[in-house]
């Protein structure tokens, strides 16, 4: 029993600190999707079909609600890049992608059906094989987890609180798929420079 007392504050403590590092994006009349802080210098990663090429009011955790600047988009890897006037903004850890395994456990924060920072826990599925998903097409990490539309855009986590993918949308019955981090880290360094990359 102490044992699973531990498991459950251990992921509890996780939650909530990524829980800070989560924003809401407006999204009109859809109401709103997530997005991770990047940097804690207001640069925040959320998909592209979050923002759609618009320029959506940013709440942070704390409730302070930012207009936002649209810095980079990439539709064909459903990830873009906004920019806020905020500074030092809790950020998550960046993790490798690459080095999730079949059965990591992991955590996937967002706003799902407008409950804000909700959590949904499963394992890994499978890693960076090649997938073709309305419209995108390249790696995605696949997971076991029952993702719902406003977990776009958040965070995925693994079991050391690290950022491991962004979430984007859902396969099937209890599968979900997240961007890998590596990806993310590639378009940001792709679009702004080297400096996007470190938190």
């Amino acid at each position: 029993m102490n044992l699973l007392n531990d498991i459950n504050q251990t992921m509890t403590t996780l939650i909530r600190t990524v829980q800070h590092s989560v924003v809401r994006i407006g999204n009109g009349r859809r109401g709103f999707g997530a997005g991770t802080i990047w940097h804690s210098d207001g640069l925040i990663l959320t998909n592209a079909h979050v923002v759609q090429r618009r320029e959506p009011e940013i709440t942070l955790a704390d409730g302070r609600s930012f207009p936002s600047q649209l810095l980079a988009y990439n539709e064909s890897v459903d990830l873009a890049a906004l920019y806020i006037a905020a500074n030092q903004l809790p950020t998550i850890e960046l993790g490798h992608s690459s080095q999730l395994k079949t059965g990591d456990w992991v955590v996937a924060v967002g706003h799902p059906w407008g409950v804000i920072g909700a959590a949904a826990a499963g394992t890994v599925i499978a890693v960076g094989q090649p997938l073709e998903q309305n419209g995108y097409r390249g790696e995605l990490v696949q997971l076991g987890i029952q993702l719902r539309p406003g977990h776009s855009g958040g965070p995925l986590v693994d079991g050391n609180g690290r950022l491991v993918g962004i979430n984007t949308m859902i396969s099937g019955p209890q599968v979900g798929l997240a961007i890998p981090v590596d990806i993310a880290k590639k378009f940001l360094q792709e679009k702004m420079g080297s400096n996007a990359t470190s938190v």
